[in-house]
């Protein structure tokens, strides 16, 4: 039975609807009729949409503007849910300004996924042993990913590019298949605690780091082809494990964010109230450089991170199931935005990029994973504009996260029978099993991300197909999760 569409909201197709405002922004949301769509996301989206009122009073207190400042369009992606002030899954095209937290703290969380020359049946038999060692790699100091303040600012400033020109460690290689392999900066002044954290060579606790809430490392197998000539393309048979890593740019994120909401405030002008839905748009200009140069170090951050994240997955594998050879399918950001030439500036909060076929490529991969334990999907984008080139980043979750977390101990226990999470707390040494408060603690962090609490999937990417954003390519099935 389909859930029942919010009365707000007017279907438009079998795969679109479109959202009335008073502000007169065109809104639409990419969702067939078995995507739920929480009301509460159209509550949050319709405040959001203030913010179209916000840039008009902008422009009139600030003359002498080539263009007027203002909300081009709004898409949001099938696993559209209620954010913390924006939703996730939102996709904001702007003219003459950016709008940080429509990005958020997150900048550049995104996921990376390699095929790997390994089989699932010469994975599977080492399964308890790869979970021991990807505990002390992820969260018992095995990692130890030593950097000197040349690599910590050719990281930010340039990328992977920035990274590997200063020589980076032992077993770590090169990768070019990325949605972009850095993003240039200026400078990287604002983040010069971290880059001379240590002296010389030294080793962070921020560093391939997976992060909370709906962050991991996966190791999965492919288990269906739904697109043989993109799969060809792309490394994929039956069998073949694959790795996928979904985490972002952690506290330099957080810090980006905070000093884009600083300069916005700084440069707003006394005649102009703040907005009510607090959100703070920042005009095109001096004030969006300083910002764009942090945002950029931020996002650059990220790519590292999941670099760094996908060479401690190979390197656990290499460990129990002998050497291995890891081919990179590609690299795509969720939390990021993009400025373009004409004065627009796309913004992504929980989408990805889903562009059209290129001389090398048959579309961009789009990966769009399950709720932790269910089948994730590897598309190809359309380059779709009436989705904005843009698909959505995962199913999106059905229940908050606070109703999840009161969710069934038995539904739960049945769900670690079947699936494997890898956590900083093994929940299976007798060391721990006697511990009651830590059990329950860790439970209920666990139940947050569980799968009762997400869409499923299947209705989510049946709906990128129908509606001409993204066509599937292979359906990956998990073996194992890590989780922070």
């Amino acid at each position: 039975m389909s859930p029942r569409q919010d009365r707000r909201l007017v279907r438009t197709g079998d795969s679109w609807l479109t959202l009335p405002n008073p502000y007169d922004v065109p809104v639409e949301i990419c969702a067939g009729p078995g995507v739920p769509i929480e009301p509460a996301a159209i509550d949050e989206l319709l405040t959001v949409l203030q913010t179209a009122q916000t840039l008009e009073a902008l422009a009139a207190a600030t003359p002498g503007l080539d263009a007027e400042p203002h909300v081009d369009r709004v898409v949001c992606t099938p696993d559209f849910h209620k954010g913390a002030g924006i939703p996730i899954g939102t996709v904001l095209r702007t003219t003459g300004a950016l709008v940080p937290q429509a990005v958020g703290n997150d900048i550049n969380c995104g996921m990376r996924v390699e095929a790997t020359s390994l089989t699932v049946d010469q994975v599977r038999p080492h399964l308890d042993s790869l979970e021991q060692r990807l505990r002390h790699l992820f969260f018992e100091g095995g990692r130890r990913i030593g950097l000197t303040p040349a690599h910590r600012e050719g990281l930010l400033r340039y990328g992977l590019p920035g990274l590997l020109a200063e020589g980076v460690p032992a077993g770590v290689s090169a990768d070019e298949r990325l949605h972009s392999a850095g993003y240039p900066a200026e400078s990287a002044a604002d983040f010069g605690d971290w880059i001379e954290s240590g002296g010389g060579t030294s080793y962070d606790s921020i560093i391939g780091s997976v992060g909370g809430g709906n962050h991991f490392a996966e190791l999965q197998y492919v288990s269906a082809i739904l697109d043989g000539r993109a799969a060809y393309e792309w490394g994929l048979s039956p069998g073949r494990v694959v790795l996928m890593v979904h985490s972002g740019s952690l506290s330099l994120g957080h810090q980006a964010n905070a000093t884009g909401q600083a300069l916005a405030r700084a440069a707003w002008p006394r005649s102009v109230p703040m907005p009510a839905n607090r959100i703070l748009p920042m005009l095109l200009g001096p004030q969006s450089d300083r910002y764009l140069t942090t945002f950029n170090n931020a996002a650059n951050f990220a790519v590292g991170n999941r670099f760094f994240l996908a060479s401690m997955l190979r390197t656990g594998l290499a460990a129990v199931a002998g050497e291995l050879d890891a081919q990179l399918i590609y690299d795509a950001p969720h939390n990021l935005m993009w400025p373009g030439a004409d004065g627009t500036v796309v913004h992504r909060k929980g989408a990805t990029p889903a562009g059209g076929e290129t001389p090398d490529l048959l579309g961009e991969p789009v990966i769009v994973p399950g709720s932790m334990g269910a089948p994730s999907y590897l598309l190809r984008g359309l380059g779709n504009t009436r989705s904005l080139q843009s698909a959505c980043h995962g199913a999106g979750r059905s229940i908050p996260r606070g109703a999840a977390s009161r969710g069934s101990d038995a539904e739960l226990d049945a769900f670690l029978r079947e699936f494997r999470v890898v956590t900083p707390l093994n929940h299976r040494d007798p060391a721990v099993t006697g511990r009651r408060d830590i059990l329950e603690a860790w439970r209920r962090d666990l139940k947050q991300e569980a799968p009762w609490a997400y869409k499923e999937v299947g209705p989510v990417v049946d709906t990128l197909r129908t509606a001409g954003v993204a066509e599937p390519v292979v359906e990956l099935q998990p073996l194992l999760t890590v989780k922070g």
